[in-house]
């Protein structure tokens, strides 16, 4: 499935791009966010099309290994809309693999 055909709620599974992480200030309670783009999306083709983009938040992490910008991930879990934007909080996932240079 493709982050773009995400349901508004109810359980999903895809893959994605990490482009960008989200690490909240030492006095706020710990979360780790993470911003995932579609690994299947028409964009990479046609520039002008819009990103379709999940949240998956970690609740009670401040860090979580392997995660970072440029990683590939397949995700699962309950989507939900949080400020417009499709929603996964605590996802299952699987790092399929990371930026080069790290490699």
């Amino acid at each position: 499935m493709s982050i773009k055909s995400l349901p508004e709620r109810g359980r999903a599974s895809c893959r994605g791009y990490v482009s960008a992480i989200t690490v909240v200030p030492v006095n706020d309670p710990p979360r780790f966010t993470a911003v995932v783009e579609d690994s299947m999306a028409e964009y990479r083709e046609n520039p002008a099309t819009a990103r379709a983009k999940v949240r998956l938040v970690w609740v009670g992490q401040r860090r979580v290994p392997g995660i970072e910008a440029g990683t590939c991930l397949a995700f699962e879990g309950m989507v939900s809309t949080v400020d417009g934007r499709p929603t996964i909080f605590n996802p299952r996932y699987e790092i399929i693999g990371r930026p080069e240079a790290d490699a």
